[in-house]
């Protein structure tokens, strides 16, 4: 028998604050990495206002590990066939599903759910699924363009959730996956006490990927002139090209090929890294989220909606008017200049005002404007 809730769908802002103790709240998430850990700050404001409630997130196990641990969840609901993941959710009868994945599968999920209140926002496919529907974020912040985190946090606003300073986004590292990688790292040469920088040269778009071999050349810098062992962790998008890549890497570097870690791995090679260097990607947002300090290249994308989330961070990223982009090919010129514009010099730069930033005052770095050069002419 479902609970009676005294939940109406058309006063949105009481869904919350109606709840009652204990009762259960199912977010739907299912992929991918970077989407998933910019849910966190949404999870820790929500918890920390009603920590009474029991959250869950369904997600798709290849990202589950980006929630292991983290002290809002109730449970991780691992995202199997349709008809199963619509059983488990029905079994669990939830009061309120939120739908921060926004597609047509997480919507037949929300209408199978039996829950009494369905909530996304206005533009999300399949309207007629939902009794709530969110406005814009120009409704909550003023403005139409807002970062990912602030956008999450709309839906929980809009259901009642009182407005405040925003939490960090959060992974935890597990234990097993700490020494499993403490162990990896030793085999290949690293001495505990020896600081490393991670380094993902890996993006979704080549559009997004900065070359390689300038890479490869930070690489070599961090470790003759800033004594920072690199560890460069190839993603699967670098699988073709691993033997290539690893030989343009070497000697200065240790580099696991795209099977070498699990993202449990990835996440606990990240908590210790003296400095992220990477392109806008998911590995980027794990370093954020580990806290990090981190270097972060853009290309086509839009870096005032995905930059590094309250931990210290640079972006680089140069300006040209038809960024941002789909990213999928360049739609202005012949070959995506916007990432192809960023040089050693910005980077090598970016680093430094890291790596040369006391202990003490890296806080003072949690919102640092783009390290952005004059428009290309």
């Amino acid at each position: 028998m479902w609970t009676k809730l005294a939940l109406n769908p058309a006063n949105p802002a009481e869904i919350l604050p109606g709840l009652r103790p204990g009762s259960r709240v199912l977010i739907l998430r299912l992929r991918s990495l970077g989407d998933v850990v910019m849910l966190t700050p949404a999870l820790a404001a929500l918890h920390s206002a009603r920590p009474d409630l029991r959250i869950t997130v369904a997600v798709e196990p290849a990202f589950a590990a980006v929630l292991e641990g983290n002290p809002a969840l109730s449970e991780i609901l691992l995202v199997g066939s349709f008809l199963q993941t619509v059983v488990e959710i029905r079994q669990r009868r939830f009061p309120v599903v939120f739908n921060q994945h926004g597609g047509p599968r997480s919507a037949y999920m929300t209408a199978l759910s039996g829950a009494p209140v369905r909530v996304c926002w206005k533009h999300c496919r399949l309207g007629v699924v939902y009794n709530v529907r969110v406005p814009g974020a120009e409704h909550f912040f003023g403005r139409r363009k807002v970062h990912t985190v602030e956008h999450r946090l709309t839906q929980f606003y809009w259901a009642g959730l009182e407005r405040g300073p925003i939490p960090p986004a959060r992974v935890y590292p597990q234990a097993d996956a700490v020494a499993s990688v403490a162990a990896k790292l030793q085999r290949s040469g690293l001495r505990p006490e020896q600081p490393y920088a991670v380094m993902h040269p890996g993006a979704a778009y080549f559009t997004k990927r900065w070359a390689a071999d300038k890479f490869a050349e930070i690489a070599r810098w961090l470790r003759e002139e800033r004594g920072i062992v690199p560890v460069i962790r190839l993603g699967p998008g670098e699988r073709d090209t691993a033997v290539a890549m690893k030989k343009q890497f070497a000697p200065h570097s240790i580099v696991f090929e795209p099977d070498a870690l699990d993202l449990r791995e990835v996440i606990a090679l990240m908590a210790r890294a003296r400095l992220f260097v990477g392109n806008d990607s998911g590995p980027a947002h794990l370093a954020s989220a580990a806290g990090r300090p981190a270097v972060v290249i853009f290309g086509s994308t839009d870096s005032a909606t995905w930059r590094p989330w309250q931990t210290a961070h640079r972006v680089v990223q140069n300006d040209f008017p038809c960024n941002p982009c789909r990213g999928d090919r360049c739609y202005a010129f012949d070959e995506p200049r916007c990432i192809l514009s960023v040089t050693l010099e910005q980077v090598r730069g970016a680093c430094e005002a890291l790596l040369d930033t006391a202990p003490a005052t890296v806080a003072a770095l949690l919102s640092v404007e783009s390290l952005k050069p004059q428009k290309d002419s």
